[in-house]
């Protein structure tokens, strides 16, 4: 298994070749391409790949044990690899793939892209087949006159918490139903449970602090598929628009109303005609963001990710898709 995943990879990087490269330092606002690779780790557990799962359920730092070198949540603040892979075996003869990619090449549609592209490399032998051609990277060239940069990256460590919530289609469908009768049309799967997980985080916040405070929820926009002309799926890149919906008063955060107020923040999108458009909005909310600049520094800000629609649970590298399920920290 290692011996495909390393030879695959390798011919996978000659088309994804910024992901090789280095940062010249930890804040560098652009990749050294010196072609120096990928670190790849095996390792071995004398556990049980279904009991380890269980334990990642209730011990925090579990997980951190299938990533390389402390690469995940900016534990490790020295290093300035763009990418490492850790593939570990467990004695039942399951097997894990973990990927550390750097947000600052790439947000989770290139992630997804660079692992489509290197499991069908693995799966089908050769960067020249016939089902690996369409999954080539499409890279943008950003001008050099004006780099990307939106200011030091903080380095001090985050500390995650990961919890598993399963929603099931009857639940979701019933707050599409009750939300749908107030005032959005159709709402998604990712606008319900948004509003959802953004009501329920506030109300924790006002129970532990015993009073309402006024939040942000900051959540992603695809950009691919609205610029004119459509960029390829595969475009390498962080390709999105930083979004914000605002809630002044305890009673804006019913489900009907933030799922109006992210319904409307989504409709901006339709209004990113070019790449630069969304550097140049992007970079001022990020802006905002580190400075304080919004009316109040002390509002509460919280950030929903999601990576549905991206196939992480369909990768298949010859052995099958994985049994277990597929995350993104």
């Amino acid at each position: 298994m290692a011996i495909v995943l390393k030879k695959s990879l390798s011919h996978t990087l000659t088309r994804y070749y910024p992901f090789a490269g280095r940062f010249p330092s930890f804040s560098s606002p652009y990749v050294d391409c010196n072609d120096d690779g990928v670190l790849f780790l095996e390792a071995r557990s004398d556990t049980q790949l279904d009991s380890f799962q269980r334990r990642i359920s209730c011990q925090e730092d579990a997980i951190d044990q299938l990533f390389p070198d402390d690469m995940i949540n900016y534990k490790n603040t020295t290093s300035t690899d763009l990418v490492a892979v850790q593939l570990t075996h467990f004695a039942c003869g399951g097997s894990t793939l973990a990927v550390s990619f750097s947000h600052a090449i790439g947000d989770a549609r290139t992630l997804s892209s660079f692992l489509k592209y290197w499991a069908s490399v693995a799966r089908y032998g050769s960067t020249d087949h016939v089902e690996v051609l369409p999954l080539n990277p499409h890279f943008i060239q950003s001008p050099l006159t004006e780099p990307l940069k939106t200011g030091p990256v903080p380095k001090e460590q985050i500390n995650v918490v990961l919890k598993k919530f399963v929603f099931p289609n009857s639940r979701l469908s019933e707050l599409k139903k009750k939300i749908a009768a107030g005032s959005v049309t159709n709402p998604t799967r990712f606008e319900v449970l948004t509003s959802l997980l953004y009501k329920t985080m506030v109300a924790a916040s006002t129970a532990r602090s015993g009073c309402f405070k006024p939040s942000y929820l900051i959540f992603m926009g695809n950009v691919p598929d609205k610029v004119v002309p459509k960029l390829p799926q595969s475009t390498v890149g962080n390709l999105v628009k930083v979004m914000m919906t605002k809630t002044m008063h305890e009673s804006e955060t019913s489900l009907s109303l933030v799922t109006a107020e992210i319904r409307k923040e989504k409709q901006l999108l339709y209004g990113i005609k070019t790449i630069q458009d969304s550097i140049k909005s992007t970079k001022s909310v990020i802006g905002k963001l580190r400075n304080g600049k919004f009316e109040n520094i002390h509002m509460g800000k919280y950030h929903v990710s999601s990576v549905c629609g991206f196939g992480f649970n369909k990768l298949d590298f010859g052995w099958g898709k994985p049994m277990g399920d597929a995350f993104i920290l």
